[in-house]
């Protein structure tokens, strides 16, 4: 699959982002999560893959079937500030 950069960009984003589940990167991209993790290994630093990866290990609001129903929104809303 090949993305624009700006396309690349939002992919990685959203994988930072604690409360987008990998299936609104699918659902948007068409990319699973394991193409996802390929993804963020061949464009992150080594380092910042391996923090990422610590970080979204085991996350439950990056899986939809894992997530607590209160969590209905795709981020926080303290999150896109003005600046």
């Amino acid at each position: 699959m090949t993305l624009s950069p700006s396309e690349a960009s939002r992919v990685i984003e959203m994988a930072w982002e604690d409360r987008t589940p990998f299936e609104a990167i699918e659902t948007q991209f068409g990319m699973s999560e394991p193409q996802v993790i390929r993804f963020m290994r061949s464009n992150l630093k080594p380092s910042s893959f391996r923090l990422w990866r610590e970080r979204v290990n085991g996350r439950q609001t990056k899986h939809l079937q894992l997530r607590d129903p209160a969590v209905s929104r795709g981020y926080c809303r303290a999150q896109y500030k003005p600046r």
